[in-house]
């Protein structure tokens, strides 16, 4: 069965539902869906060490949202493929949020005869789904390192490509560290 709309859960005010316990009684989420982000760096590590990449771009929300993990890993893998074909090597990508709420869904069914095979509300506490990371007005999402200007207009434009897959109203800000020392 396919995921749920994420309108469904993305602006939602919610208590984080993340207690898990190796003792299976203490424990509130008793089964916990998969981490599906494989990376949350990608890009020269060794180079932003030596602080050959000093400015930066970073995508903040301007409100309260919950972005789920497969539209953080939907965007993780657009955006390094594209900074791959155009850097080649010369940026540091990170994904800052980490999943870590439970979101649950309550299955209804719908058509004719569902309403013999489900309880409706009763008992509707619902089911591990997916994981999202919930987020503050003012945190941060996404940013990439790089050392030219040149990149920097690139990077900005790959970040506006990806505005129509994160939830939420979003800013992208400059940083430039060589300009602070």
């Amino acid at each position: 069965m396919a995921l749920r709309r994420s309108n469904s859960y993305s602006k939602k005010h919610v208590v984080p539902y993340t207690r898990t316990s190796k003792k299976k009684q203490r424990a509130y989420v008793k089964v916990v869906p998969p981490a599906k982000i494989v990376k949350f760096t990608m890009g020269n590590l060794k180079a932003y060490r030596e602080g050959k990449f000093p400015k930066c771009l970073i995508m903040i929300v301007d409100e309260r949202v919950q972005i789920r993990q497969n539209a953080l890993e939907a965007v993780r893998q657009f955006v390094n493929k594209k900074l791959d074909s155009v850097m080649k090597d010369q940026y540091l990508f990170k994904v800052i949020p980490y999943p870590h709420h439970i979101q649950r869904e309550n299955k209804m069914l719908t058509g004719a005869g569902a309403d013999r095979m489900q309880t409706g509300m009763q008992l509707s506490f619902g089911r591990p789904i997916a994981k999202a990371a919930i987020l503050n007005k003012g945190d941060r999402v996404f940013s990439i390192y790089t050392g030219t200007d040149k990149n920097i207009v690139s990077a900005r434009a790959i970040l506006k490509q990806i505005y129509s897959k994160v939830p939420g109203i979003k800013k992208i800000v400059y940083e430039d560290k060589s300009l602070v020392s």
